[in-house]
Protein backbone atom coordinates (compact mmCIF):
# COMPACT_ATOMS: atom_id res chain seq x y z
CA UNK A 1 0.00 0.00 0.00
CA UNK A 2 2.83 2.40 0.88
CA UNK A 3 4.44 1.69 -2.48
CA UNK A 4 1.19 2.53 -4.31
CA UNK A 5 0.76 5.77 -2.37
CA UNK A 6 4.34 6.80 -3.11
CA UNK A 7 3.81 5.98 -6.79
CA UNK A 8 0.70 8.15 -6.96
CA UNK A 9 2.45 10.98 -5.14
CA UNK A 10 5.37 10.81 -7.55
CA UNK A 11 2.94 10.86 -10.49
CA UNK A 12 1.24 13.96 -9.17
CA UNK A 13 4.60 15.66 -8.66
CA UNK A 14 5.95 14.80 -12.10
CA UNK A 15 2.95 14.66 -14.38
CA UNK A 16 -0.03 16.21 -12.68
CA UNK A 17 1.70 19.52 -12.03
CA UNK A 18 3.05 19.70 -15.59
CA UNK A 19 -0.46 19.57 -16.98
CA UNK A 20 -1.44 22.83 -15.29
CA UNK A 21 -1.03 25.85 -17.61
CA UNK A 22 2.05 27.95 -16.81
CA UNK A 23 1.42 31.33 -15.22
CA UNK A 24 2.46 33.18 -18.38
CA UNK A 25 0.02 31.18 -20.52
CA UNK A 26 -2.83 31.82 -18.11
CA UNK A 27 -2.01 35.53 -18.08
CA UNK A 28 -2.03 35.57 -21.88
CA UNK A 29 -5.44 33.91 -21.98
CA UNK A 30 -6.85 36.41 -19.49
CA UNK A 31 -5.36 39.33 -21.44
CA UNK A 32 -6.87 37.98 -24.65
CA UNK A 33 -10.29 37.68 -23.04
CA UNK A 34 -10.07 41.24 -21.74
CA UNK A 35 -9.13 42.52 -25.20
CA UNK A 36 -12.06 40.63 -26.72
CA UNK A 37 -14.47 42.03 -24.14
CA UNK A 38 -13.14 45.55 -24.71
CA UNK A 39 -13.39 45.21 -28.50
CA UNK A 40 -16.94 43.88 -28.29
CA UNK A 41 -17.93 46.74 -25.99
CA UNK A 42 -16.39 49.31 -28.34
CA UNK A 43 -18.26 47.87 -31.33
CA UNK A 44 -21.55 47.81 -29.42
CA UNK A 45 -21.08 51.45 -28.39
CA UNK A 46 -20.16 52.38 -31.95
CA UNK A 47 -23.27 50.72 -33.35
CA UNK A 48 -25.41 52.60 -30.84
CA UNK A 49 -23.78 55.90 -31.85
CA UNK A 50 -24.33 55.05 -35.51
CA UNK A 51 -28.03 54.39 -34.87
CA UNK A 52 -28.34 57.79 -33.19
CA UNK A 53 -26.77 59.53 -36.20
CA UNK A 54 -28.96 57.55 -38.60
CA UNK A 55 -32.07 58.64 -36.73
CA UNK A 56 -30.90 62.27 -36.70
CA UNK A 57 -30.35 62.28 -40.46
CA UNK A 58 -33.61 60.55 -41.30
CA UNK A 59 -35.49 63.10 -39.20
CA UNK A 60 -33.86 65.85 -41.27
CA UNK A 61 -34.70 64.56 -44.75
CA UNK A 62 -38.11 63.01 -44.11
CA UNK A 63 -39.65 60.45 -46.43
CA UNK A 64 -39.22 62.33 -49.71
CA UNK A 65 -35.73 63.76 -50.33
CA UNK A 66 -35.59 66.76 -52.67
CA UNK A 67 -34.07 66.52 -56.16
CA UNK A 68 -30.27 66.91 -56.18
CA UNK A 69 -28.94 70.45 -56.31
CA UNK A 70 -25.61 72.08 -57.06
CA UNK A 71 -23.79 72.86 -53.84
CA UNK A 72 -22.46 76.37 -53.34
CA UNK A 73 -25.45 78.46 -54.39
CA UNK A 74 -27.39 80.58 -51.95
CA UNK A 75 -29.81 77.74 -51.20
CA UNK A 76 -27.27 74.99 -50.47
CA UNK A 77 -24.36 75.61 -48.12
CA UNK A 78 -22.95 72.30 -46.86
CA UNK A 79 -22.33 71.95 -43.15
CA UNK A 80 -22.99 69.28 -40.51
CA UNK A 81 -26.40 69.31 -38.83
CA UNK A 82 -26.78 67.44 -35.54
CA UNK A 83 -23.38 65.87 -36.20
CA UNK A 84 -24.30 64.54 -39.67
CA UNK A 85 -22.99 65.60 -43.09
CA UNK A 86 -24.97 63.21 -45.31
CA UNK A 87 -25.68 59.47 -45.55
CA UNK A 88 -24.36 56.56 -47.58
CA UNK A 89 -26.54 53.76 -48.92
CA UNK A 90 -25.40 50.64 -50.80
CA UNK A 91 -28.46 48.88 -52.26
CA UNK A 92 -26.60 45.65 -53.10
CA UNK A 93 -25.60 45.20 -49.45
CA UNK A 94 -28.76 46.67 -47.87
CA UNK A 95 -26.38 49.03 -46.09
CA UNK A 96 -27.25 52.50 -44.77
CA UNK A 97 -25.34 54.80 -42.43
CA UNK A 98 -25.15 58.49 -41.64
CA UNK A 99 -21.75 60.08 -42.35
CA UNK A 100 -20.16 62.45 -39.84
CA UNK A 101 -17.51 65.10 -40.52
CA UNK A 102 -13.91 63.99 -40.05
CA UNK A 103 -11.95 60.75 -40.09
CA UNK A 104 -10.24 60.70 -36.70
CA UNK A 105 -10.66 57.77 -34.33
CA UNK A 106 -13.47 59.42 -32.33
CA UNK A 107 -15.57 59.99 -35.45
CA UNK A 108 -14.93 56.58 -37.04
CA UNK A 109 -15.76 54.81 -33.78
CA UNK A 110 -19.43 55.63 -34.48
CA UNK A 111 -19.58 54.96 -38.22
CA UNK A 112 -18.27 56.40 -41.48
CA UNK A 113 -16.71 59.85 -41.73
CA UNK A 114 -16.19 62.41 -44.49
CA UNK A 115 -12.65 63.49 -45.36
CA UNK A 116 -12.80 67.24 -44.61
CA UNK A 117 -10.42 68.17 -47.44
CA UNK A 118 -12.62 66.53 -50.08
CA UNK A 119 -15.77 67.73 -51.82
CA UNK A 120 -19.35 67.33 -50.61
CA UNK A 121 -21.95 65.60 -52.81
CA UNK A 122 -23.07 68.13 -55.40
CA UNK A 123 -19.83 70.12 -55.42
CA UNK A 124 -18.43 68.41 -58.49
CA UNK A 125 -15.17 67.03 -57.07
CA UNK A 126 -14.01 63.85 -55.33
CA UNK A 127 -16.03 62.98 -52.21
CA UNK A 128 -13.99 60.93 -49.74
CA UNK A 129 -15.61 58.68 -47.11
CA UNK A 130 -13.82 56.37 -44.65
CA UNK A 131 -14.99 53.77 -42.13
CA UNK A 132 -13.58 51.10 -39.86
CA UNK A 133 -13.51 47.67 -41.46
CA UNK A 134 -15.83 46.25 -38.78
CA UNK A 135 -18.61 48.42 -40.24
CA UNK A 136 -17.78 47.64 -43.88
CA UNK A 137 -17.05 43.93 -43.54
CA UNK A 138 -19.40 43.21 -46.49
CA UNK A 139 -17.87 45.77 -48.81
CA UNK A 140 -15.44 43.32 -50.40
CA UNK A 141 -18.49 41.97 -52.27
CA UNK A 142 -18.77 45.23 -54.21
CA UNK A 143 -17.86 44.95 -57.88
CA UNK A 144 -17.60 47.39 -60.80
CA UNK A 145 -21.08 48.48 -61.79
CA UNK A 146 -22.57 48.36 -58.29
CA UNK A 147 -24.22 51.56 -57.10
CA UNK A 148 -23.53 53.68 -54.04
CA UNK A 149 -25.92 56.48 -53.10
CA UNK A 150 -25.00 59.57 -51.12
CA UNK A 151 -28.18 60.99 -49.62
CA UNK A 152 -28.12 64.63 -48.56
CA UNK A 153 -30.56 67.21 -47.29
CA UNK A 154 -30.50 68.70 -50.82
CA UNK A 155 -30.93 65.48 -52.83
CA UNK A 156 -29.47 62.05 -53.61
CA UNK A 157 -26.39 61.48 -55.76
CA UNK A 158 -25.79 58.10 -57.40
CA UNK A 159 -22.31 56.72 -58.00
CA UNK A 160 -21.21 53.56 -59.82
CA UNK A 161 -18.19 51.55 -58.66
CA UNK A 162 -15.44 51.61 -61.29
CA UNK A 163 -12.71 49.70 -59.44
CA UNK A 164 -10.93 48.93 -56.20
CA UNK A 165 -7.36 48.74 -55.00
CA UNK A 166 -5.38 47.66 -51.92
CA UNK A 167 -2.80 50.24 -50.85
CA UNK A 168 -0.54 51.15 -47.93
CA UNK A 169 -1.77 53.78 -45.46
CA UNK A 170 0.78 56.37 -46.65
CA UNK A 171 -0.37 56.24 -50.28
CA UNK A 172 -1.14 59.85 -51.26
CA UNK A 173 -2.46 59.07 -54.74
CA UNK A 174 -5.90 57.97 -53.58
CA UNK A 175 -7.62 61.22 -52.62
CA UNK A 176 -6.73 63.76 -55.27
CA UNK A 177 -8.65 66.74 -56.70
CA UNK A 178 -10.97 65.82 -59.56
CA UNK A 179 -12.61 67.92 -62.25
CA UNK A 180 -15.55 65.49 -62.39
CA UNK A 181 -17.79 64.27 -59.55
CA UNK A 182 -16.39 61.09 -58.03
CA UNK A 183 -16.54 59.08 -54.82
CA UNK A 184 -13.66 57.39 -53.00
CA UNK A 185 -14.30 54.94 -50.15
CA UNK A 186 -11.48 53.79 -47.86
CA UNK A 187 -11.29 51.22 -45.07
CA UNK A 188 -8.68 49.03 -43.40
CA UNK A 189 -7.57 45.79 -45.05
CA UNK A 190 -7.95 42.87 -44.46
CA UNK A 191 -11.55 43.53 -43.51
CA UNK A 192 -11.58 40.69 -40.97
CA UNK A 193 -8.41 41.90 -39.19
CA UNK A 194 -10.03 44.68 -37.16
CA UNK A 195 -7.52 47.06 -35.60
CA UNK A 196 -4.64 44.80 -36.69
CA UNK A 197 -5.22 45.52 -40.40
CA UNK A 198 -2.09 47.01 -41.97
CA UNK A 199 -3.31 48.09 -45.42
CA UNK A 200 -6.22 49.99 -46.95
CA UNK A 201 -8.99 48.85 -49.27
CA UNK A 202 -10.08 51.64 -51.61
CA UNK A 203 -13.14 51.80 -53.87
CA UNK A 204 -13.45 54.27 -56.73
CA UNK A 205 -16.82 55.37 -58.15
CA UNK A 206 -18.10 57.87 -60.72
CA UNK A 207 -21.22 59.96 -60.30
CA UNK A 208 -23.88 58.84 -62.77
CA UNK A 209 -26.98 60.63 -61.48
CA UNK A 210 -27.24 63.50 -61.94
CA UNK A 211 -24.86 63.02 -64.87
CA UNK A 212 -21.67 65.03 -64.82
CA UNK A 213 -21.84 68.28 -66.76
CA UNK A 214 -20.08 68.16 -70.12
CA UNK A 215 -17.47 70.92 -70.49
Amino acid sequence: MDVELRRRAAYREAGGRSRRPPLVARAAVIAGLLLLIGFTGDVALGLWQEQQLNAAFQSQVGDTPPPPAVVGNAMVQPHPVDGVDFAIRVPKLSYFAAVAEGVDSNVLAGGPGHYPETAWPGQGGDVGVAAHNVYWIQFNDLQPGDEVWLETRWGTYTYRISGKRIVWPDDRTILVPSATPKLTLTTCWPLWAGQFASQRLVFFADQVDPPAAVT
